[in-house]
């Protein structure tokens, strides 16, 4: 075990996950602040930067936002020149957002920022390891989502460290 991860080590696997989150963000946000950007704004921008003109709708369910919130951030982003609301002549009460030629350019500059976060949280790990651990999260996703394929399957079983884990049958049953 690296460092003082030890007290880490028989912690469930849905706390590591929020330690990780936490940790990336927390860097996220100190290095989009350097930049002037808000992490709210990075949010949507990333929705954005594949692909804009959506409404305000379209965006907040991608993004995983809240409609107030949205409304919110996308105020400021339009104050700050990132963003711009239109009304669109077909329906004058749906609100398109396109990104300005400034939102845009803030990817060449915000992208790396990330992938330099996402490299040092994965620095030592094998490509075998990712992808392990890419399959096994992608698996907690759709069982929170769904429950397991096959509920009665499910048995209580122990992880490597002796903690019961219900889904863990289920898991091994799909990978």
């Amino acid at each position: 075990m690296k460092r003082d991860l030890e007290p880490l080590s028989n912690e469930r696997l849905a706390h590591l996950v929020k330690n990780v989150f936490r940790l990336t963000s927390e860097m996220l946000q100190k290095r989009l602040k350097s930049h002037g950007v808000l992490y709210s704004h990075w949010t949507l921008l990333r929705v954005l930067w594949v692909g804009d003109g959506l409404t305000q709708r379209q965006l907040s369910d991608l993004a995983g936002i809240s409609e107030p919130s949205t409304f919110m951030a996308l105020k400021a982003m339009e104050n700050k020149g990132y963003v711009l609301r239109q009304k669109m002549p077909d329906n004058k009460k749906q609100i398109r957002v396109f990104l300005t030629p400034m939102g845009l350019q803030l990817k060449q500059v915000m992208v790396p920022e990330a992938e330099n976060i996402n490299a040092q949280a994965l620095f030592g790990l094998t490509p075998q390891d990712i992808h392990v651990t890419r399959r096994t999260l992608l698996a907690m996703v759709d069982n929170l989502k769904h429950g397991p394929s096959n509920p009665t399957a499910a048995s209580t079983v122990q992880d490597d460290h002796g903690a019961q884990d219900d889904w863990a049958l289920e898991l091994r049953h799909r990978t």
